[in-house]
Protein backbone atom coordinates (compact mmCIF):
# COMPACT_ATOMS: atom_id res chain seq x y z
CA UNK A 1 0.00 0.00 0.00
CA UNK A 2 2.63 2.47 0.75
CA UNK A 3 4.09 1.69 -3.27
CA UNK A 4 0.33 3.08 -4.06
CA UNK A 5 0.67 6.22 -2.09
CA UNK A 6 4.29 6.93 -3.03
CA UNK A 7 2.90 6.76 -6.65
CA UNK A 8 -0.13 8.78 -6.40
CA UNK A 9 1.94 11.20 -4.32
CA UNK A 10 4.83 11.20 -7.10
CA UNK A 11 1.68 11.44 -9.73
CA UNK A 12 -0.79 14.49 -7.95
CA UNK A 13 2.13 16.80 -7.04
CA UNK A 14 3.14 18.74 -10.74
CA UNK A 15 -0.62 19.32 -10.66
CA UNK A 16 -0.77 20.34 -7.28
CA UNK A 17 2.03 22.38 -7.82
CA UNK A 18 0.86 23.67 -11.59
CA UNK A 19 -2.11 25.70 -9.16
CA UNK A 20 -0.67 26.32 -5.86
CA UNK A 21 -2.12 23.90 -4.15
CA UNK A 22 -0.82 21.66 -1.37
CA UNK A 23 -0.67 18.02 -1.04
CA UNK A 24 -2.06 17.44 2.41
CA UNK A 25 -2.43 13.56 2.56
CA UNK A 26 -2.41 10.17 0.29
CA UNK A 27 -3.92 7.15 2.12
CA UNK A 28 -4.93 3.95 0.19
CA UNK A 29 -7.56 1.83 2.71
CA UNK A 30 -10.02 -0.66 2.53
CA UNK A 31 -13.59 -0.23 4.55
CA UNK A 32 -15.32 -2.97 4.53
CA UNK A 33 -15.35 -4.53 0.97
CA UNK A 34 -14.09 -1.32 -0.53
CA UNK A 35 -11.06 -0.02 -1.26
CA UNK A 36 -10.57 4.10 -1.45
CA UNK A 37 -7.49 6.16 -2.40
CA UNK A 38 -7.94 9.89 -0.77
CA UNK A 39 -6.31 12.78 -1.53
CA UNK A 40 -6.59 15.43 0.56
CA UNK A 41 -5.96 19.23 -1.01
CA UNK A 42 -5.79 22.53 0.47
CA UNK A 43 -4.26 26.23 -0.40
CA UNK A 44 -3.98 29.38 1.18
CA UNK A 45 -8.30 31.00 0.94
CA UNK A 46 -9.45 27.11 1.19
CA UNK A 47 -10.45 24.38 -1.42
CA UNK A 48 -13.65 24.45 -3.33
CA UNK A 49 -15.61 21.51 -5.02
CA UNK A 50 -14.39 22.71 -8.13
CA UNK A 51 -10.62 22.06 -7.48
CA UNK A 52 -11.20 19.06 -5.92
CA UNK A 53 -12.77 18.32 -9.00
CA UNK A 54 -10.25 19.36 -11.91
CA UNK A 55 -7.30 18.07 -9.76
CA UNK A 56 -9.46 14.13 -9.84
CA UNK A 57 -10.17 14.49 -13.58
CA UNK A 58 -6.14 15.46 -13.52
CA UNK A 59 -4.98 12.35 -11.10
CA UNK A 60 -7.76 9.94 -12.50
CA UNK A 61 -6.33 10.52 -16.55
CA UNK A 62 -2.82 10.14 -15.17
CA UNK A 63 -3.76 6.94 -13.17
CA UNK A 64 -4.92 5.25 -16.43
CA UNK A 65 -2.04 5.88 -18.49
CA UNK A 66 0.05 3.76 -16.17
CA UNK A 67 1.57 0.42 -17.10
CA UNK A 68 1.07 -2.35 -15.62
CA UNK A 69 -1.61 -0.56 -13.23
CA UNK A 70 -0.82 0.49 -10.13
CA UNK A 71 -3.79 0.37 -7.94
CA UNK A 72 -5.08 -3.57 -9.55
CA UNK A 73 -8.19 -3.71 -7.42
CA UNK A 74 -11.43 -1.69 -7.88
CA UNK A 75 -11.25 1.58 -5.62
CA UNK A 76 -13.05 4.39 -5.31
CA UNK A 77 -10.83 8.08 -5.78
CA UNK A 78 -11.84 10.63 -3.31
CA UNK A 79 -10.19 14.51 -3.95
CA UNK A 80 -11.41 16.42 -0.81
CA UNK A 81 -10.26 19.14 1.38
CA UNK A 82 -9.08 18.21 4.65
CA UNK A 83 -11.88 20.26 6.31
CA UNK A 84 -11.89 22.30 9.59
CA UNK A 85 -9.91 19.43 11.89
CA UNK A 86 -7.07 19.11 9.16
CA UNK A 87 -4.48 16.45 10.50
CA UNK A 88 -0.99 18.06 11.32
CA UNK A 89 1.83 15.81 10.21
CA UNK A 90 4.46 18.50 8.72
CA UNK A 91 6.45 20.76 10.46
CA UNK A 92 4.68 23.59 8.21
CA UNK A 93 1.32 22.54 9.74
CA UNK A 94 2.60 22.59 13.48
CA UNK A 95 4.13 26.17 12.53
CA UNK A 96 0.97 27.36 10.62
CA UNK A 97 -1.17 25.80 13.87
CA UNK A 98 0.95 28.23 16.65
CA UNK A 99 -1.90 29.75 18.82
CA UNK A 100 -4.47 27.68 17.90
CA UNK A 101 -6.49 24.89 19.17
CA UNK A 102 -5.46 21.68 18.17
CA UNK A 103 -6.34 18.08 19.21
CA UNK A 104 -3.17 15.52 20.11
CA UNK A 105 -4.27 11.65 21.40
CA UNK A 106 -1.09 9.89 22.60
CA UNK A 107 0.22 6.79 22.76
CA UNK A 108 0.76 6.57 26.21
CA UNK A 109 -0.97 9.00 28.63
CA UNK A 110 0.11 12.02 30.88
CA UNK A 111 -1.45 12.29 33.54
CA UNK A 112 -3.68 9.20 33.12
CA UNK A 113 -4.94 10.85 29.67
CA UNK A 114 -4.53 9.86 26.12
CA UNK A 115 -6.08 12.89 24.51
CA UNK A 116 -5.94 16.89 24.74
CA UNK A 117 -7.26 19.28 23.28
CA UNK A 118 -5.38 23.49 23.78
CA UNK A 119 -3.61 25.83 22.38
CA UNK A 120 -0.46 25.21 20.53
CA UNK A 121 2.22 27.23 22.09
CA UNK A 122 5.36 25.91 20.93
CA UNK A 123 6.90 22.79 19.27
CA UNK A 124 10.38 21.31 17.78
CA UNK A 125 11.59 18.30 17.13
CA UNK A 126 11.35 16.64 20.72
CA UNK A 127 8.69 18.34 22.09
CA UNK A 128 5.17 20.52 21.72
CA UNK A 129 3.65 22.87 24.58
CA UNK A 130 -0.02 22.95 24.77
CA UNK A 131 -2.24 25.17 27.17
CA UNK A 132 -4.86 23.47 28.31
CA UNK A 133 -8.11 24.20 30.62
CA UNK A 134 -8.15 21.37 33.34
CA UNK A 135 -11.46 22.98 34.79
CA UNK A 136 -11.13 26.43 35.80
CA UNK A 137 -7.37 26.46 35.61
CA UNK A 138 -5.25 26.72 32.59
CA UNK A 139 -1.95 25.23 32.40
CA UNK A 140 1.02 24.19 29.52
CA UNK A 141 1.87 20.80 28.84
CA UNK A 142 4.89 19.50 27.15
CA UNK A 143 4.05 16.40 25.22
CA UNK A 144 7.35 14.20 24.01
CA UNK A 145 6.77 14.17 19.86
CA UNK A 146 7.71 10.47 19.68
CA UNK A 147 3.96 9.82 21.75
CA UNK A 148 1.92 11.65 19.59
CA UNK A 149 -0.41 9.50 17.93
CA UNK A 150 -2.49 11.98 16.42
CA UNK A 151 -2.42 16.13 16.61
CA UNK A 152 -5.07 17.88 14.50
CA UNK A 153 -6.68 21.29 14.17
CA UNK A 154 -9.79 20.90 16.56
CA UNK A 155 -12.69 23.33 16.82
CA UNK A 156 -13.43 24.70 20.13
CA UNK A 157 -16.80 24.40 21.64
Amino acid sequence: MSTVVETVTALVTPILEAENFELVEVEFVKEGKNWFLRVFIDKEEGIDIEECAFVSERLSEKLDTIEPDPIPQAYFLEVSSPGAERPLKKETDYEKAIGNYIHVSLYQGVDGEKQYEGFLQSFDTEELVLKVRIKTREKEITFDRKNIALARLAIQF
